[in-house]
């Protein structure tokens, strides 16, 4: 089954699993890869440019780079098929930086403001205390796109005896996940907001591909032209409203096709 993987789901799966092992050996010795390549705050003295992308290849423990590898050997085969590989890696790395860049966000609105309360020594200590690192925001991308684009494969759920359609299985983890954010529980470590916004941006990047009129997508309001007609229209109107209140010195000649006389026309020479 591993060797008739597409190549880029079966190098993330390797990639994630030799990371993961190497945090393991190294903890031993006191290195944390976990620390070293984890996202950090923004403002964090241990931030490092390269963590946005690091993290997502980083897992805490056995349970939590399982039932990712497990989402990514389940879901992401299919839309690699589907997209090709460049297509699905350049996918992949934008939802887990979307990921990154809500859950740097959601640090500043909850995290600063305790920062600004506390002396400058104990906010670098707890600053560089906080650590996100998982590939679940990538994950949920994956999710979201299945669910995209194939709505209705039927799935089984752990503890669920009936089938779930694609759709419905990713609105139900998404409400999930908006709850958790906005009432964690007691003790919840889990970044539920970064898992949201790898949904967002991997819906952000469907419609721009959409947009674009890549293989794969249905035609949009601005492939059909739609939206072309909508501004040309919006800018017509502003234009004669412009004109209305600012009449131009020369009138304007109606030029379109089917005008061919120009006789009710009179120029005057501005003195």
């Amino acid at each position: 089954m591993f060797r008739n993987l597409p190549p880029i789901t079966k190098n993330l799966l390797l990639i994630n699993l030799i990371c993961y092992l190497a945090d393991v050996v190294f903890q031993r010795y006191g290195i944390s890869f976990s620390h070293v390549f984890g996202l950090h705050y923004l403002t964090a003295s241990d931030f490092r440019l390269w963590q946005p992308l690091t993290y997502m290849f980083m897992h805490a423990n056995f349970s939590h780079i399982f039932f990712n590898m497990f989402a990514v050997l389940m879901f992401a085969p299919a839309l690699e098929e589907r997209w090709g590989s460049q297509r699905f890696l350049i996918y992949y790395l934008i939802t887990g930086l979307g990921a990154a860049v809500v859950q740097e966000a959601v640090w500043a609105m909850q995290l600063q403001p305790m920062l600004n309360s506390l002396n400058p020594v104990m906010a670098t200590a707890v600053a560089n205390r906080v650590v996100t690192i998982g590939a679940s925001g990538a994950v949920f991308g994956i999710l979201l796109a299945f669910g995209w684009l194939f709505p209705d494969v039927r799935m089984f759920i752990m503890f669920i005896p009936i089938p779930i359609r694609a759709r419905t299985l990713v609105i139900i983890y998404a409400l999930i996940e908006l709850f958790s954010g906005i009432a964690p529980s007691s003790g919840d470590n889990v970044a539920h907001f970064a898992h949201l916004g790898g949904m967002v941006f991997g819906w952000l990047l469907i419609l721009w591909w959409r947009h674009r009129g890549y293989d794969g997508f249905d035609s949009t309001p601005w492939n059909d032209g739609t939206l072309r007609r909508w501004w040309e229209n919006i800018k017509r109107w502003l234009r004669d409203k412009w004109e209305e209140r600012f009449p131009p010195r020369h009138p304007r000649i109606n030029r379109d096709k089917d005008s061919k006389d120009y006789s009710d026309y009179h120029y005057h020479e501005s003195l």
